[in-house]
C-alpha cells in the first residue's frame, strides 16, 4: 500500500470491507465468514458515490482501481444475492414436500 495515493488506499479500505460483508474473506476481528449482504450494498454504494462526486478529480491510477473494485463487488454482491434466493426456493419447495 506504500505506493497507493491517499485515495487509493481509502477505496483499497472499503474493497476489502466488501469482500468481507459478502463473507468471501473472514471478518479480522472474530477470524470467520460473516456474510451480510445489506451491507455490502451500502459499501457498494458508498464507492458508486464516491465516484460520481470525485468524476474528474481522479488520477488514471485511481480511476481505474474505483472502477475495478466498484465491478468485482458489485459482480460478486449479484451472485451472493442469487444464491440466497436459490436456497430461499430449494427450502420453501422442501418444506412443501
Amino acid at each position: 500500500m506504500k505506493d497507493m495515493s491517499l485515495f487509493e488506499q481509502l477505496v483499497f479500505i472499503l474493497y476489502t470491507q466488501g469482500w468481507e460483508q459478502l463473507g468471501k474473506i473472514p471478518n479480522p476481528l472474530t477470524g470467520k465468514i460473516e456474510k451480510r449482504l445489506e451491507e455490502a450494498k451500502l459499501t457498494i454504494d458508498l464507492l458508486d458515490m464516491l465516484k460520481e462526486k470525485t468524476k474528474g478529480n481522479l488520477t488514471e491510477d485511481e480511476t481505474r482501481f474505483l472502477e475495478y473494485s466498484i465491478s468485482q463487488l458489485k459482480i460478486n454482491y449479484f451472485f451472493e444475492v442469487e444464491n440466497e434466493k436459490k436456497k430461499k426456493t430449494e427450502t420453501t419447495s422442501q418444506n412443501q414436500s
